[in-house]
């Protein structure tokens, strides 16, 4: 026979006035795992800027650095799913404690290596038990606001909510690793990052309460899907590799645009205004009360973000480049946020922290791909070059969504999630 789940109450009602970020953040519980989890999730953004300046420091190349911080993306974005799974199975405590303990004993052997000369190779070694031990507390964090607002126009303000915040992740993240890197010394940045792993995911961690629940059967085996074998997942995770090739396009032109024209200093302002484009729109985003479907808000900010991306490799000055930048940044935020919003739909509940898991890693994924082709296209070719990948990548991204945009569509509304003999009681797993 199937087996229901209950769901616990939302604490938001859906009949309440316009959403907004004030009635998102007066959501009972929230703060509990809101701070850990921006505390958990910063040192993400310090991994990649952590490994390029320690290894180029200890060997002299940036072809080395941008390799081992390669090796280390890659693992993130194919482990990262498992990593999800586990947490919609055991339950989030379960995967991320002994997650934080792996991820901070590689990160430290990883600078032990770099530090006395080790080899290469050795660096690819210790770089794939880093990368694929990064805990996804952003995609936990996304689950649990999940299962706070059930049933309340709220989920689109927390989408973009979380999409802010991971913005500001990357803008704060990579500043304290460089700043600890070259004024403290240049394995600082990789053992902060160690440190704040471990602190912030056993705090995040000890925040059980608001755990998404998981379904213990005691009679028999339960059947699960992945999120994986959903067709609407499945394009999202295309789209989001697009909008990976953005990212990393954007970190290796930009540097080479202003090296190009003498102005290296220029390339924190332009990406910085890239970044702003993004927390702006993702602000504005969940202050707006959507009337559109979220499907067609996903088609037509995708057709905006290639349109934008494609006039990038064409700006031959700082202005054009910042504006085009800012607008591309602006276009970014929608997207993402229209796709997390989608999974709701699309994904039974207990899957929820895999299929965000395999959004987050195919923008890793996106983003190692494009900083591996866009530098070779600038030593090629001519300074700004790289820019042709993020407007390839989000064009190629845009077909795939218009051929296939009818799998977006929401599934039946059945709280059904697993077949089995006998009751399943949804209890929190500590």
């Amino acid at each position: 026979m199937e087996s229901t789940v209950t769901t616990e109450p939302s604490k938001t009602s859906p009949a309440s006035s316009r959403p907004g970020y004030g009635q998102l953040l007066r959501t009972r519980g929230a703060w509990t795992f809101l701070l850990p989890g921006f505390a958990a999730r910063q040192p993400f953004a310090m991994l990649t800027i952590s490994i390029v300046l320690l290894v180029q420091h200890t060997t002299g190349s940036y072809g080395a650095a941008g390799a081992a911080a390669a090796v280390t993306g890659v693992s993130m974005a194919l482990f990262a799913p498992y990593t999800g799974r586990l947490a919609d199975r055991y339950g989030q405590r379960s995967v991320l404690i002994p997650g934080v303990l792996v991820h901070a004993l590689a990160g430290l052997t990883l600078t032990a290596l770099a530090l006395a000369d080790a080899p290469l190779w050795a660096l690819f070694v210790a770089a794939v038990p880093t990368g694929a031990s990064v805990p996804q507390v952003g995609p936990m964090v996304r689950a649990r606001w999940g299962v706070k607002l059930q049933g309340s126009p709220l989920k689109t303000t927390a989408a973009a909510f979380e999409s802010v915040t991971d913005e500001l992740t990357f803008v704060v993240g990579p500043l304290l690793a460089t700043a600890l890197c070259t004024a403290v010394d240049p394995a600082a940045g990789l053992v902060t990052e160690a440190a704040l792993t471990l602190i912030g995911g056993l705090l995040f961690a000890a925040q059980k309460s608001t755990q998404p629940s998981v379904a213990v059967d005691g009679h028999t085996r339960v059947e699960r899907t992945s999120a994986l074998r959903i067709p609407g997942v499945r394009v999202l995770i295309v789209t989001f590799l697009g909008i990976g090739s953005v990212f990393g396009g954007m970190q290796v032109s930009l540097a080479a645009f202003t090296e190009s024209i003498g102005e290296p200093g220029l390339n924190g302002v332009l990406y910085g205004v890239f970044a702003a484009g993004n927390m702006i729109s993702g602000i504005a985003c969940g202050a707006i009360a959507w009337k559109v479907a979220p499907q067609r808000r996903l088609v037509l900010g995708y057709a905006a973000l290639a349109l934008a991306a494609s006039g990038l490799w064409a700006a031959h000055s700082v202005l054009v480049l910042a504006g085009l930048g800012l607008l591309v940044g602006m276009c970014i935020a929608p997207a993402l946020i229209t796709g997390y919003t989608l999974v709701e739909g699309l994904v039974p509940a207990g899957a929820r922290t895999e299929a965000f898991t395999w959004l987050t890693g195919a923008v890793a994924l996106g983003q190692a791909g494009a900083v591996t082709v866009a530098g070779q296209l600038e030593d090629r070719f001519w300074g700004g070059a790289g820019f042709l990948v993020p407007t390839v990548g989000t064009l190629l991204a845009l077909a795939t969504l218009l051929a296939l945009r009818s799998r977006l569509a929401a599934r039946p509304r059945s709280r059904t999630v697993a077949r089995g003999v006998g009751h399943r009681v949804p209890v929190t797993v500590d």
